[in-house]
């Protein structure tokens, strides 16, 4: 009775913490946005203010929510970095409530979910995580479950010899079942939604995989092992590294991530609490409640907007949320992969997937019984997107607007907005630097910051590449223009001219346009434009180096942005099939 009682008073300190915690933060937010607005407006508005400035001011709000919110993360992340003997475990007690010794007794679906896929690498991933889940004596409690929504008949001949070759040599070790769907109705999730109805019934949990996951045998039965001793939690999710790759432009792309990604998710687990995040693959689900409570509704009208659910991780979250379960997150770098596109064609691609399933939540804006974390997740997912033609149509309406402006402040308005959008990437660099090992597994203080700086400079080139991207798809989107759910290329094979100036045509002339028109209006401001102009003018040749895989063998040669796993390939050869940074696929699938 009394171990019951204190269970419960601690509970209920730790929801008013969370409380506090999240008013304190949404202080900050709205705080710095009010600031933010008010220099703008002393910028903009050195007269009486004007139908055009005020229209930039309206734009300028939109792009404030992830700006703020990413800064005041990233902010929190580093002072518990700093500050904290266990910083992930301090916003993550769940993590610390097991010791990793704990019998396995739960049954758990590895759901793999594929689509036209390469299946050598399929092989090769699935056989190094099966492999390892053998070695570990706990195979039993596990079920490989390869859910395929192929269409395409030699490779759907291909998925049925990987899993017969997985079968045939994991033998009674791990159970391995292959199912395709004739019909692939409702994209991932109405394929998760499949096996849920079939066999859901079989298992407690199931870890959800991409075709580019990599989990380790530690990290899931960790997994596993949280979700029997916390009852309460419906989802938990890892957080996800990138793979060493040969593509230049995944290699840069994810040493940014791994930059900014844990002292934003950190500082973010801090106030979501148990409204975490679910990014739709490696992480493991609650079947029971999933099934009960995650079933996905076909929305009204037509595709892009109506139609199955194109983006379902966090409409998911939040739908379990609503149901009562816990969706949290393991805030820690251990042992979840995945592959990142290889080119800038592939990355605005998937982009735009993204952008268009995000759009369909202001279908769910309203949806009764939401926690109010819940729903401002929703609204931020929508704002993520409408941040890039929001960016787009204030530069453009301001080399229109004949007004005089205060130069310097926005001079200070264009500082600070640059180094809260970099404030992750700062955070964890400081952190980096800070930790001799830590230092060492990235190359050396002085690779790091020459690959800091190298992924920075990329950032700001890339950005409004993708943002003319995603200007023109959220355009077409009311007159039906859609990305649907097709296979992501993954190999790093480089682009040849003809394919970047059918992608980036657009982007390089308008690029020349805005750079006579800045040059026209504002010359003397070449350091505040100069990255915008040379990023849209130069996308072509810029796609076609950053897919170029020499280019990728040279900064691996170099040390240039390396991340920690390449570190561990002569202490732990285990790995060489997967961190190999510039180890090209064989046609089996095998490295060479």
């Amino acid at each position: 009775m009394d171990g019951s009682f204190e269970n419960a008073a601690g509970q209920a300190r730790a929801c008013v913490a969370l409380r506090w915690r999240r008013i304190g933060f949404s202080a900050l937010v709205l705080g710095s946005c009010a600031a933010l607005l008010g220099l703008m407006a002393a910028t903009l508005f050195v007269e009486a203010p004007d139908p055009v400035g005020i229209a930039m001011l309206l734009l300028f709000a939109l792009t404030l929510p992830w700006t703020t919110i990413g800064f005041w993360n990233a902010v929190i992340g580093f002072l518990l970095m700093t500050f904290s003997r266990d910083p992930a475990g301090l916003v993550a007690p769940h993590l610390r409530s097991i010791g990793g010794t704990e019998k396995i007794a739960s049954s758990t679906a590895l759901l793999i979910c594929i689509r036209n896929e390469d299946t050598g690498r399929l092989q090769r991933n699935l056989g190094w995580m099966l492999e390892g889940l053998v070695a570990s004596g706990e195979s039993r409690w596990f079920h490989l479950y390869m859910l395929s929504d192929s269409n395409q008949a030699p490779i759907i001949e291909d998925e049925q010899r990987v899993a017969a070759e997985l079968s045939a040599r994991f033998g009674s070790a791990l159970s391995i079942t292959y199912r395709r769907r004739e019909e692939s109705s409702g994209f991932k999730a109405g394929n998760i939604r499949d096996f849920c109805e079939r066999w859901g019934s079989l298992h407690q949990f199931a870890i959800v995989l991409d075709a580019d996951s990599v989990m380790t045998p530690a990290a899931m039965l960790r997994l596993v092992r949280i979700m029997q001793v916390q009852p309460h939690i419906g989802i938990l999710q890892t957080l996800v590294t990138g793979l060493p790759s040969a593509s230049p432009f995944a290699r840069i792309f994810q040493f940014g991530m791994r930059l900014g990604m844990r002292s934003y998710t950190l500082g973010a687990a801090s106030w979501q609490g148990d409204c975490g995040p679910y990014w739709g693959h490696n992480a493991i689900l609650r079947i029971a409640p999933f099934t009960e409570h995650c079933h996905l509704p076909v929305l009204p009208g037509k595709p892009p907007l109506g139609g199955h659910v194109l983006s379902h991780d966090q409409l998911e979250a939040v739908l379990m949320r609503r149901a009562g379960y816990e969706v949290r997150v393991l805030p820690e770098e251990d042992g979840s992969w995945e592959e990142n596109p290889p080119s800038l064609p592939e990355f605005i691609r998937r982009d735009l997937r993204w952008c268009q399933g995000n759009m369909q939540y202001f279908h769910f804006l309203s949806l009764p019984r939401l926690l109010p974390v819940s729903r401002c997740q929703l609204g931020l997912a929508i704002a993520m997107y409408l941040g890039a033609p929001a960016w787009l149509g204030l530069m453009t309406l301001g080399l229109l607007r004949q007004m005089p402006i205060r130069a310097d402040l926005g001079a200070l308005l264009f500082i600070l907005t640059m180094v809260m959008s970099f404030a992750p990437k700062f955070a964890t660099l400081a952190d980096v630097l800070a930790r001799s090992p830590l230092r060492q597994a990235y190359g050396g203080t002085a690779r790091i910051l020459v690959s800091a700086f190298l992924e920075m400079l990329f950032s700001m080139l890339i950005a409004p590449i993708s943002a003319v991207a995603v200007t023109l798809f959220m355009l077409g989107l009311p007159f039906g223009r859609e990305m649907g759910w097709s296979t992501q290329q993954r190999d790093a094979e480089g682009i040849p001219f003809a394919l970047a100036a059918r992608r980036l045509w657009l982007q390089t002339v308008l690029g020349f346009v805005f750079a006579v028109c800045f040059w026209r209006v504002v010359p003397g401001a070449v350091w505040l434009w100069a990255p915008f102009v040379l990023g849209l003018a130069g996308a072509i040749p810029l796609a076609m180096a950053s897919a170029d895989p020499r280019v990728g063998r040279a900064l691996a040669a170099l040390g240039l942005c390396r991340i920690p796993e390449e570190a561990r390939l002569p202490a732990e050869p285990e790995y060489a099939t997967l961190f190999a940074p510039c180890a090209p696929l064989s046609p089996t699938g095998a490295t060479e």
